[in-house]
């Protein structure tokens, strides 16, 4: 939690003037039984009206001063805490992006939302509370103490007592809950979890009328988070009655010993009711120190979950090599991989094996497997989403870990399994990867002139991805409206839009992770025919389970298990690789028994 308190360093001036308003308030407070006590000792006793009218005044100056102090350190306060959260957010969510895949399936999805919103949320209410509280009721508290010796010191030894039991009380509820309160935050992790796995399967889980198991399963996960939250509550409950009690008592004996020395001429009665105002205070400032020490307690254990996760290192470490523009010539492949292995973590065997090959410019590599062979886990090696752990993956025979990221990844287009869109509109989908350049151009010639080209280079994209007769279909074109996660479009059109998206970055390598599987046969044809036929042809690395795919690549590399089964042309593989002649015997019957060329 400490560490990110750096995070407060521009709001110096704020975490000062806060707590400062905050003191200058309770002291004018403090002076209010002071004000009480003269207004029944001299005002009342003598019977001056003008002296307790005067005496009055006194007081709503004093409270009036008060609040203005009060909404002063409110706002620098609001001001800290809004600001620090805000810094705080934007370094998680970029830290997050620098973490690689592994990490983050380690972590979960879950987690990492919950740690950016209530997490966050929660260590901003800490900090709001801590500058505007923090001070001022321990002030007020040891303030009054001091006031109280001022005016008796035998009646003011009950204000030693009373302090010191409920320090204990209220540090040994901290120690207990702080721990508990970790408890609480993982159980919201798990309720999240199946929440999200919820909505996103929604049409699955009602397919297979599964809405009573999984309302099962987030009754218990919820049940188990009522059960945590409410012992936690109990035990922090448990200061403000003990706190009650506690005061109420101390108050009964200033009463009691002030009465007795009231009788005996040795105090007066405003004394009495000054020490009565002052115990008073300390009640109400120890009921809201006892509310702080319980926000304080949730900032402090979010703090130490966000903590961990700023504290892991990111798993990709940049490399020097800025420049997308490396070209090795003709002799050096554009991707080779290098004798590569990967064993995701915590797995207890390798997920690829000694996988060794190479891909020349303009080459089309095909690569098939059964399910969990090892394909999707091949190609993303080449961009760096999974660092291998034995072997090199080089492009253009340069290491890709001696990249930097910006510039690995300009040279590659990625078009992942799920077709993943953002809300926006067509247009701005499609730019995702290639910088807009329109609207920062000065003159309005130039910047018609940069939309034109932006226009042809997103017709290209969508003509070869088979997209554009389905976009020009739209009334409003490449302005059309997207919903978030593209669910105003038809699974074979969210797969056509991601490849025209990875086609306008130009890419050198174009990975295509079985990204056609909503496609027909002969979309899917027309689609590998047009971007064969680029002017600037890509490497093209095709996953897929279709045989029918791949036929007709420069190198099919055929998976089982992690390992390489056979890698050559289709008839090269027909003829001599028993499990690619599974694979595609399972998917053409009619072909079985038919020589090869």
């Amino acid at each position: 939690m400490k560490k990110l308190l750096v995070y407060l360093k521009d709001y110096k001036k704020e975490t000062v003037l806060a707590p400062l308003f905050k003191m200058l308030e309770a002291s004018f407070e403090l002076l209010i039984p002071i004000v009480v006590k003269l207004i029944v000792d001299v005002g009342i006793a003598n019977r001056d009206t003008g002296y307790v009218g005067r005496m009055c005044f006194v007081m709503i100056l004093l409270g009036v001063i008060g609040l203005v102090c009060s909404i002063t350190a409110q706002y620098f306060s609001a001001k800290a805490a809004v600001g620090f959260a805000t810094k705080l957010r934007h370094t998680l969510f970029s830290h997050m992006q620098k973490l690689s895949f592994s990490q983050m399936d380690k972590m979960g999805t879950a987690s990492m939302i919950t740690r950016m919103t209530s997490d966050v949320n929660q260590v901003q209410n800490g900090v709001n509370m801590v500058l505007r509280l923090f001070l001022r009721s321990p002030f007020i508290v040891f303030g009054a103490m001091v006031m109280a010796f001022t005016i008796d010191v035998g009646a003011a030894l009950v204000f030693v007592i009373v302090i010191t039991l409920l320090s204990v009380v209220v540090f040994g509820i901290m120690l207990i809950t702080i721990p508990l309160y970790k408890k609480v935050q993982a159980g919201l992790d798990k309720v999240l979890g199946i929440t999200r796995g919820n909505l996103t399967g929604v049409r699955v889980l009602r397919a297979f009328h599964k809405e009573e198991e999984e309302k099962e399963e987030f009754d218990a996960g919820n049940e188990t988070l009522t059960v945590m939250q409410m012992f936690v509550g109990r035990i922090s409950a448990i200061m403000n009655p003990v706190t009650y009690i506690i005061v109420n008592g101390a108050t009964i004996a200033l009463l009691w010993i002030g009465a007795v020395k009231v009788d005996s001429g040795i105090l007066t009665q405003g004394a009495v009711m000054a020490l009565v105002n002052y115990m008073s205070q300390i009640l109400v400032e120890l009921v809201k120190l006892a509310n702080l020490i319980i926000t304080v307690n949730k900032a402090i254990a979010c703090g130490n979950r966000i903590g961990s996760v700023l504290e892991i290192e990111a798993g990709l470490a940049e490399g020097a090599i800025d420049r997308e523009g490396i070209d090795g010539g003709q002799q050096v492949p554009v991707v080779e991989f290098d004798h590569v292995s990967l064993t995701y973590p915590g797995a207890g065997a390798e997920s690829l094996t000694d996988i060794h090959f190479t891909a020349k410019k303009g080459e089309t590599i095909g690569i098939i497997g059964g399910t969990g062979s090892g394909k999707s886990s091949l190609v993303n090696l080449i961009p760096r989403f999974y660092e291998a752990t034995a072997g090199s993956v080089k492009i253009d025979g340069v290491p890709v870990a001696e990249y930097s990221l910006k510039a690995l990844r300009a040279k590659i287009g990625v078009v992942p399994q799920k077709a993943v869109l953002f809300k926006g509109t067509i247009r701005e989908n499609l730019l995702m990867g290639r910088e807009v350049l329109a609207d920062a151009l000065e003159g309005e010639e130039n910047a018609q002139k940069v939309r034109e080209a932006e226009d042809a280079l997103l017709r290209e994209a969508l003509e070869i991805s088979q997209s554009a007769e389905f976009v020009d279909s739209k009334p409003e074109g490449l302005e059309t409206q997207i919903s978030q996660g593209g669910k105003n479009l038809s699974g074979g059109q969210k797969q056509r839009l991601t490849i025209a998206r990875a086609l306008v970055k130009q890419p050198e390598i174009l990975i295509l992770d079985d990204s056609a599987s909503a496609l027909d046969y002969a979309t899917d044809l027309k689609l590998r025919r047009a971007i064969h036929g680029m002017k600037k042809a890509p490497v093209v690395f095709i996953v897929s389970q279709r045989a029918s795919s791949i036929l007709y690549a420069d190198k099919i590399i055929v998976l089982d298990d992690g390992e390489v089964a056979g890698m050559g042309t289709h008839e090269e593989l027909l003829g001599g690789c028993e499990v690619y002649q599974e694979i595609y015997y399972s998917q053409y019957p009619d072909k079985r028994g038919e020589v090869t060329a």
